[in-house]
């Protein structure tokens, strides 16, 4: 049994037992092999991919947007454009949480419109995070369809939103916390389940993307 499809203990358990050390869900084998997947299936929903645009929202979504390029040109043949979009101006929480550090957006010069914009992020939870995605897409232009990928969706929305292609769903705890590890980024690649504080400021536990 792989780390994709071993069960793992409640966190309550697990704090119980003295060991509230992360658990690795997802090792870069699956994580490879999911990105793949998602490859295939956006190919799929977009009859080959044309006008396929893809834009990874800070940090680590940036490097999954890139390796989701890749993947595409290796069955299509073709380079995929993509790029990275910052979203912190944009979130509801900037009043309620420490300054954040600003990212780069960085658009392929034949910008945003009339593509169909594949939003790429590491782990879906509330869905602030891509609300915020969606309002900076109106500042930079008017893509024909925006559709979202995730590597990781863990429950508890906030917001209406639901991914088009998800690499690993993943029920947790709002005592948990989903923690992705990127080689560009991190020196491994990983996605991590362990226990966490609440935090103080609100309901969303710290560590883990929104």
């Amino acid at each position: 049994m792989n780390a994709a499809s071993r069960p793992e203990r409640p966190v309550e358990e697990r704090v119980a037992d003295g060991d509230p050390r992360p658990k690795a869900v997802l090792e870069g084998p699956d994580i490879r092999r999911a990105l793949t997947r998602i490859a295939h299936e956006i190919l799929e929903r977009t009859k080959g991919g044309h006008d396929v645009l893809l834009l990874g929202i800070q940090t680590r979504g940036v490097g999954l947007a890139q390796r989701l390029a890749g993947a595409l040109r290796e069955v299509e043949g073709r380079p995929v454009p993509w790029g990275s979009l910052d979203v912190t101006m944009y979130r509801d929480d900037l009043r309620l949480r420490p300054a954040r550090a600003l990212g780069r957006t960085e658009l392929p010069p034949e910008g945003i419109d009339d593509k169909v914009v594949v939003l790429v992020d590491d782990v879906l939870f509330s869905g602030r995070t891509v609300r915020a995605a969606l309002d900076a897409l109106n500042d930079l232009g008017r893509p024909r369809a925006v559709q979202l990928a995730v590597l990781v969706d863990r429950g508890h929305r906030q917001l209406p939103i639901r991914p088009d292609y998800v690499g690993k769903n993943l029920p947790t705890s709002m005592r948990e916390t989903v923690k992705v590890l990127l080689d560009e980024n991190d020196g491994r690649d990983a996605v991590l389940l362990g226990p966490t504080l609440l935090d103080p400021t609100g309901p969303v536990p710290t560590g883990g993307a929104e």
